[in-house]
C-alpha cells in the first residue's frame, strides 16, 4: 500500500502556511526519499503562490484563489536544497481554501507534469489533509495514506 510519511511538525507547518495564505492557495515542495511504496518527507520547503502575478503567470492560469504556481526561482531553490541535502522532490503540497481536499482538473493537469509523486491537499473548509497520486493511465487519481509519524522515528 502506497503512503507518504510526515511528522506532526511538518503537518503543522503546512497547515499554518495554508492559514496564513487566507483565501489564496498556498503551496510547498516536499523533499525526502522514496521507494516503490513509500515517500518519506524529510524537509518542507514553503513557497509562495505566484499565480495571478503577471510577471510569472499568464491569464490562462486563473486566480490565486483557485490555482497555484510555484515561482520558477523558488522551484530552482527547492531543487538546489534537495541536491545539497541529498534528497529529492517527493511531494507537492497545496491548499484548497474554499473546497474539498481532492484534485481539481487544473491539479490533475499538473500532476501529469510532475510524474509519480504525491500531491497533498489541505481543505480550508473542513481541515482534511489528503494525498493523491496519478493512476498508471495518467488520467485518474488515487488517494494514498498519509502516515503521521512521531518526530524521533523520522530523523
Amino acid at each position: 500500500m502506497k503512503e507518504i510519511l510526515l511528522n506532526q511538525k511538518q503537518v503543522d507547518t503546512l497547515i499554518e502556511h495554508s492559514e496564513k495564505a487566507g483565501i489564496s492557495e498556498s503551496c510547498a515542495m516536499l523533499l525526502g526519499t522514496h521507494n516503490d511504496q513509500q515517500w518519506n518527507v524529510k524537509e518542507v520547503f514553503l513557497t509562495r503562490n505566484a499565480c495571478g502575478n503577471t510577471a510569472n503567470a499568464s491569464e490562462a492560469t486563473g486566480s490565486s484563489e483557485t490555482n497555484f504556481i510555484i515561482a520558477p526561482e523558488e522551484l530552482l531553490q527547492g531543487h538546489q536544497l534537495a541536491e545539497k541535502k541529498q534528497l529529492e522532490l517527493v511531494g507537492i503540497f497545496h491548499s484548497h481554501p474554499d473546497s474539498s481536499a481532492s484534485p481539481s482538473n487544473f491539479d490533475k493537469k499538473f500532476m501529469k507534469v510532475n510524474g509519480d509523486i504525491p500531491w497533498i491537499i489541505f481543505s480550508g473548509i473542513n481541515t482534511d489533509l489528503k494525498a493523491f497520486i496519478l493512476e498508471e493511465n495518467m488520467e485518474d487519481t488515487k488517494e494514498i495514506k498519509i502516515k503521521v509519524m512521531e518526530r524521533h522515528f523520522f530523523q
